[in-house]
């Protein structure tokens, strides 16, 4: 079970709340930091200064050779100062003490300082101390201040910044109830990006296109379904009527077979109908080509024209190959194409004339081309661009047969795209130019 998506929102705002904690803590723990040293360089001054202070003191005593009077002095300075003590010892003998280190927390430093006792030269050593427990009383107290700060701070910005991301995030729920409020009749009306922000605004063109590829697909799903019906009904029409009028009274078996075979050819146009529906939505759904090999295009150009010579010769037309080139095509499928587009040109040429099949490509780094050249009447220019969609035919009144359902350029469209190419169809000065194009790298 896949874990439940958080909201953006709260993203957004425990995102935020863990960037103020991160901030804050490192800003007070840097404040603390600064804080303690300061404290202790003052310290280390102040102890310094004692230090100096016994020394001189010491040295003052020193000169006058009076011990009592040293005591005397050293009492009178600590009774003023409680936050100092000062032990005197010589040779481990304490000689004086102004008070004991009870409680708190002392900074110490020894120091020795020559002494006359007599002729003789000794040292006295002193171990002064400074009393830094207030100090370590102030940092305890900063420490609770400053993580009440972050707290209080993290807090606060945590709860301003969620209402700032709810209220930066209106536009995103207005542009959902836009969307939410689109009915069928009117997906056409794209949403105007310029009511929105400029973030939005890419998302929305974008969103603004799907919306008019969904909508084309819409109508021409509805035109295919109207126009399948439409050519199958035909068929089906035909069958019927047929197989109830050979059964209005009994029939010899010649009459049978020719209802049989007018029967057959109906049941294989509607076959074929079928058929080229399945090819068309298995390439729309991306299927890739079977097979993929080098192959001469030339080759497959003129396998259709042997195919087509007896209709070429019955009525009166040519056809010849134009160029050659080595490609890795599906040949199969290279070949089914140039049969719907030599079909069409032979159908529509001018009697007597001759039909080409051009391949070049050689010189275009990223295509061939393969198209079908015919002379006959023009195609109107308002009907190029639709001449590849299903069931759509450009001339009907000059192509009644009833073999062809209009799906052959459609298949030659889908040819195109599984070779990575595209579709091209040109009519102009009685010529008619329709082909397709293959990409050299597949």
């Amino acid at each position: 079970m896949s874990p439940r998506p958080q909201s953006l929102q709260s993203r957004l705002s425990l995102w935020l709340a863990a960037q103020t904690l991160l901030g804050l803590s490192a800003i007070c723990f840097a404040i603390y930091l600064v804080t303690a040293w300061n404290f202790g360089q003052k310290q280390e001054e102040e102890l310094e200064r004692k230090a100096v202070l016994v020394q001189h003191l010491l040295q003052e005593a020193d000169k006058g050779g009076d011990l009592g009077f040293l005591q005397h002095k050293l009492d009178d300075f600590f009774s003023m100062h409680d936050d100092v003590t000062l032990s005197i010892s010589h040779e481990g003998k304490p000689l004086y003490q102004s008070r004991p280190l009870a409680g708190g927390r002392w900074m110490l430093r020894d120091v020795e300082v020559p002494w006359t006792q007599g002729s003789a030269t000794t040292r006295l050593s002193a171990r002064i101390g400074v009393n830094t427990a207030q100090e370590a009383q102030l940092l305890r107290r900063l420490a609770w201040t400053l993580l009440g700060a972050v707290v209080l701070g993290t807090a606060l910005v945590s709860l301003t910044g969620m209402w700032l991301v709810r209220r930066g995030l209106r536009p995103l729920v207005a542009l959902t109830r836009r969307t939410a409020a689109m009915a069928p009749d009117k997906a056409n009306r794209p949403i105007d990006a310029a009511d929105f922000a400029e973030e939005l605004r890419p998302w929305i063109t974008q969103f603004n296109a799907l919306l008019l590829r969904v909508q084309r697909a819409y109508v021409q799903l509805e035109s295919f379904n109207a126009d399948v019906a439409h050519e199958l009904r035909t068929p089906l029409a035909n069958l019927i009527c047929s197989t109830e009028l050979a059964l209005t009274r009994p029939r010899s078996n010649e009459e049978l077979q020719a209802v049989l075979a007018s029967n057959l050819e109906e049941i294989g146009r509607l076959s074929g109908i079928v058929t080229d529906m399945l090819f068309l939505s298995q390439a729309e759904r991306g299927t890739p080509m079977r097979t993929r090999a080098a192959a001469s295009l030339a080759a497959q150009a003129g396998d259709v024209i042997d195919f087509y010579d007896a209709m070429l010769e019955e009525a009166g037309l040519r056809a010849e190959v134009k160029g050659d080139t080595m490609a890795d095509v599906d040949a199969a499928l290279v070949r089914r194409a140039l049969f719907n587009l030599l079909g069409n040109a032979i159908r529509f040429a001018a009697p007597a004339s001759s039909i080409r099949i051009e391949i070049g490509g050689e010189n275009n780094d990223s295509e061939f081309t393969l198209a079908v050249v015919n002379r006959g009447e023009p195609i109107d220019p308002a009907a190029l661009p639709r001449l590849f969609e299903r069931f759509y035919r450009a001339a009907p009144a000059r192509d009644g047969s009833p073999r062809h359902h209009g799906l052959g350029l459609s298949i030659v469209e889908a040819i195109a795209r599984m070779h990575g190419g595209r579709v091209f169809a040109a009519s102009q000065g009685g010529e008619t130019r329709i082909g397709f194009t293959v990409r050299r790298d597949g």
